[in-house]
């Protein structure tokens, strides 16, 4: 007895302190952020954050130091993963590039250089070879790195990072979503900061939802 009663204080307390961050945020769903196919949701005891981008994307170039600042402060219980859109050749051909810098090694280190040789030095890199010239700068081997964008590995990473972009129902970038239940996007959140924000209000609400679900299971 003396447990259940712990146990519904517990749960009373989370859903008092979830109520209190809803009023604090005010974020709404179909406003800010919109609700998406919940089948989707990924079965693992983290929440699950997908940043959908493209590196020719201007958008996403601004978002990133957002969304960096926020990636080293995010919850240990956070799985954090970066998906390259695939809307035409262009950008399939970069996300090929992403995969393979991430296969040899070479992603976290070259990623924010993607960006800067796109927008800064307006080298759009169109081609296997302009983009080997770029990764060779940072000490990529031409040929790995050839190798690496024409893998298995990498085309599977393909297929998946566009079967991704469907489910979630990505029409534009950056957008991100979470647990596979929510997207937000830059023009529903109004801002960069709204963005990060709104990741942090809808990673509350998934913890404190499966949190209220654990206590709520009856004991045997």
């Amino acid at each position: 007895m003396q447990h259940m009663l712990k146990k519904t204080l517990v749960l009373f307390a989370l859903l008092f302190f979830f109520t209190g961050t809803i009023n604090a945020e005010s974020f709404e769903e179909g406003i800010h952020f919109k609700r998406i196919d919940q089948s989707k949701t990924p079965a693992s005891d983290k929440v699950e954050v997908l940043e959908f981008f493209m590196y020719g994307c201007p958008h996403c170039y601004s978002f990133e130091p957002y969304l960096n600042k926020w990636e080293k402060a995010k919850p240990e219980d956070v799985e954090f993963v970066r998906v390259p859109a695939t809307f035409n050749a262009l950008s399939t051909l970069h996300a090929r590039a992403y995969y393979a810098l991430q296969m040899l090694d070479a992603g976290e280190k070259i990623h924010p250089k993607f960006f800067s040789e796109i927008h800064n030095n307006k080298n759009i890199m169109r081609s296997v070879d302009e983009l080997a010239v770029f990764v060779q700068k940072y000490g990529v081997d031409r040929s790995e790195f050839i190798d690496a964008m024409n893998s298995f590995a990498v085309e599977g990473n393909i297929r998946k990072a566009t079967k991704l972009v469907k489910e979630h129902e990505i029409n534009g970038v950056p957008a991100v979503t979470v647990n596979g239940k929510y997207l937000i996007s830059a023009s529903m959140a109004g801002s960069y900061d709204n963005m990060v924000k709104i990741i942090d209000y809808l990673i509350q609400k998934e913890t404190a939802k499966a949190e209220v679900d654990l206590l709520a299971v009856p004991e045997s």
